[in-house]
């Protein structure tokens, strides 16, 4: 798992989309719900994003590690 503050949101869910596998967001109440190219689940994080301000806190779980690497290595790069 890793917690991320996302600035930009754009380029966040480009580098998701070219995940080869799942990205969970953790729920609050413990459910995982992927956003790998899920089109609807992607515009409602783009409302909670613009509802905070340009800023979204999002605790992810990327099964796989290839995936994980790109984006935390995305992550950092955008800091």
């Amino acid at each position: 798992m890793v917690k991320l503050n996302i600035l930009d949101m754009k380029n966040f869910l480009n580098t998701v989309n070219r995940c080869s596998g799942k990205v969970y967001v953790l729920c609050p109440d413990g459910k995982k719900v992927n956003i790998n190219r899920e089109k609807m689940i992607q515009n409602s994080l783009w409302v909670r994003f613009h509802q905070n301000k340009n800023c979204l806190k999002l605790a992810l779980d990327i099964p796989n590690p290839r995936d994980y690497m790109s984006i935390v290595s995305y992550y950092i790069g955008d800091c």
